[in-house]
């Protein structure tokens, strides 16, 4: 008995492995079509819809330099961000809310990261990086930048009133920024260098992100 369903087995296990060599050789015919090539896509600029290119304009894309205020705005960005950076120092000892805290945190590390990556673009296209310390002390005020007024009252404020005041001056600065990238994008043959079309996107989305996060949080302070 043990005999004859042994060889029904190995009988029923030889069909079936016929069966699936019949099927994997069909495999390479239908692994013969030609793949649709998978479509190219530009991301629109700040507030505009992508569009789809063929390989010809991805070609001339790549072959886009940067311009004269793209370096002028990357130099100016770097003091802009380092303002904020110094906002944060005031924020770690006057702040009166926990909450407060993360968020200086999220700026700092955000900031701090931005600032090195355009003084690496800006040294690798030959252009003069400034130092993150200089800003506002050695350029002309960018927009939303803080005055010394401004700064100063930051500093002599601390617990609520320095939440609020932290608060409605992170937003001017934000708005700020976005004005920047919007006075970019209105030049000539700005901002179409891959990485600098792509740092100022993601600078419209990630500042008009955190604009949203503190007027919620200046609204529940001022209650």
């Amino acid at each position: 008995m043990h005999i004859v369903r042994l060889t029904h087995l190995i009988g029923a296990a030889v069909v079936v492995v016929g069966l699936v060599g019949c099927r994997t050789a069909q495999v390479p015919h239908a692994q013969q079509q030609p793949a649709a090539s998978p479509p190219i896509v530009q991301p629109g600029a700040p507030g505009q819809a992508s569009r789809e290119i063929d390989a010809a304009q991805a070609v001339d894309l790549s072959k886009v330099r940067f311009t004269s205020a793209d370096v002028e705005f990357m130099q100016g960005m770097i003091g802009h961000h380092a303002q904020a950076v110094e906002m944060v120092e005031l924020l770690k000892t006057h702040a009166g809310h926990p909450e407060m805290q993360a968020l200086g945190k999220r700026i700092e590390l955000s900031q701090t990261d931005e600032i090195k990556m355009m003084q690496e673009w800006l040294v690798a296209r030959g252009q003069l990086a400034p130092d993150q310390f200089a800003h506002h002390h050695e350029h002309m005020m960018m927009p939303g930048m803080l005055t010394p007024e401004q700064m100063q009252q930051l500093a002599a404020a601390n617990g609520d009133a320095f939440d609020r005041l932290f608060l409605q001056g992170m937003i001017q600065h934000h708005q700020g920024a976005i004005t920047m990238v919007d006075d970019l994008m209105k030049q000539p043959g700005a901002a179409q260098e891959s990485e600098i079309y792509g740092f100022v996107s993601d600078v419209v989305a990630d500042q008009s992100a955190e604009i949203e996060r503190m007027q919620g949080m200046l609204r529940e302070y001022s209650r």
